[in-house]
């Protein structure tokens, strides 16, 4: 999921960037792949071809083929944990581990979901669920978000096996279902809260990051998610006794709900910088020469430069990245057309800023919104506020010296996601998470969750390379 959130927020305030230098180029036709990059491939088509979406799929499916590639590389059964419960068994997963030879070096693991979002045949230009390409661009349900990087997973420990020499780091894979839909049974969650010991490791790389190229495909930024705001969702709701619509009144529950929801769509939250963000604009901010760069760099020195805040805020995605945000989403009301309403309600959506609170972001809405009859009531789940990874120098650092190779002069910028993954469920377990770099979209975009989703074949080789090299620099540094 967190993909598209980022390369969105990069393609909206980093189109001034800084140009990377030359690029890795890499083939995008089959006949031109080294026999590495065709055995990757076909794990790549294999999972966009096996149908993960929650109506009509099975991750339990795309788990197995995924274990069998992994046994055929040389995993012992021993070394490959399959689960599902009995109340979603399309829902499983597997975790699989590479034993490291160190006994001081602590595990890292590879997180990925399997699931996709729903696509209907009838809309695409193409089935979604055959790997299709088409002049140099791969597409398909989940080419972007996030089979691209489960292929890469699961392609990088086979190839570390099939080497026979392990690495000092233990490597744990984990593939799991349910990142997409709120209400799905969520592997990461039940791996988090059921299996704490099978997953354990000092960091985990997972989906979120990315980079962004130009028109001509020249890779500008690469983005390393970091944190994430957390998802609270509110019911809305006003009642009344109603009546006969033949004599209205003022007091009437949907006018009153119509007047609590333009308060929070007028109400802006605090601004908040931790971290993360300080870094993201000052180091995004140095790139470009313009206002919009200027103010980058001026309200991460100080958060209280007003000209600066409403020069960001001009920016959707740079606006939600410096506070929490809560919006309407859904709506409803009445129970006939002649009779006053008895009932409205609305769904807000809050994503909160890390450190904040279901309590807190509740309370300053019921404060914007000033009417004691409007009911504000917290939806299910309620979870944890959110806490950025810290920024391993150790990670950070492997991230920026593979990237100096691939794509020199273009930035490796560390970024909250305006979004949410399942680094939600694994940091507060004390695994820090951190969205890799690598694969980048245009200024197009690469149609994840829509229509049509694609992804560069340029981008996949490459950032496919970039991620391997990475996990192996990583899996040998204590």
């Amino acid at each position: 999921m967190l993909h598209r959130v980022l390369t969105a927020v990069l393609a909206l305030g980093l189109a001034g960037s800084l140009a990377g230098g030359a690029q890795a180029q890499s083939p995008g036709t089959q006949d031109k792949l080294r026999p590495d990059q065709l055995k990757f491939r076909e794990i790549y088509k294999e999972l966009v071809e096996t149908n993960t979406a929650l109506s009509n799929g099975s991750c339990t499916a795309a788990a197995a083929k995924m274990g069998a590639r992994l046994k055929a590389a040389g995993f012992p059964d021993s070394d490959i944990v399959y689960y599902s419960t009995p109340e979603h068994p399309k829902d499983g997963g597997l975790v699989a581990i590479l034993h490291g030879s160190s006994k001081t070096a602590k595990p890292m693991l590879l997180l990925g979901h399997l699931d996709v979002v729903e696509a209907k045949r009838a809309d695409w230009v193409r089935d979604p669920f055959v790997f299709n390409e088409e002049n140099g661009v791969f597409y398909g349900r989940g080419t972007s978000d996030m089979k691209v990087i489960d292929a890469t997973w699961v392609d990088v420990m086979s190839r570390m096996k099939e080497a026979k020499t392990p690495p000092k780091r233990t490597v744990k894979l984990a593939l799991t279902c349910g990142e997409e839909t709120l209400e799905a049974f969520n592997g990461a969650d039940w791996l988090a809260h059921n299996k704490r010991d099978l997953i354990d490791a000092e960091f985990a790389l997972n989906e979120g990051g990315g980079g962004r190229a130009d028109k001509d495909g020249k890779v500008l930024t690469q983005g390393v998610q970091v944190g994430e705001k957390v998802v609270q969702q509110f019911r809305m709701e006003t009642t009344n006794p109603g009546g006969h619509s033949s004599v209205p009144i003022r007091d009437n529950a949907i006018y009153q709900l119509a007047q609590a929801l333009l308060k929070v769509r007028d109400y802006d939250f605090p601004l908040e910088l931790n971290d993360v963000t300080r870094a993201f604009f000052a180091k995004a901010g140095a790139g470009r020469d313009d206002p919009m760069g200027r103010a980058m760099v001026a309200i991460a020195k100080d958060p209280n430069d007003k000209a600066a805040e409403a020069e960001l805020n001009k920016d959707r995605g740079f606006h939600s990245m410096l506070r929490t945000t809560c919006v309407a989403t859904l709506l409803d009301g009445g129970h006939a057309e002649n009779a006053l309403p008895q009932r409205a309600g609305a769904n807000i959506n809050c994503r909160m800023f890390p450190g904040d609170t279901m309590e807190g972001t509740k309370a300053q809405l019921d404060k914007a919104i000033a009417d004691p009859g409007v009911k504000l009531i917290p939806l299910q789940p309620i979870r944890a506020k959110s806490t950025p990874a810290p920024m391993n120098p150790k990670v950070m650092g492997a991230f920026e010296s593979v990237a100096a190779k691939y794509w020199p002069g273009a930035p490796v910028i560390p970024t909250m996601s305006t979004g949410a993954s399942d680094a939600l469920y694994l940091i507060p377990v004390g695994i820090p998470t951190y969205g890799v770099p690598g694969f980048w979209s245009g200024p197009e975009g690469s149609g994840a969750h829509g229509l049509n989703e694609h992804m560069a074949a340029k981008s996949v080789y490459a950032g496919r390379d970039y991620l391997t090299d990475v996990v192996k620099l990583l899996a040998d540094t204590e």
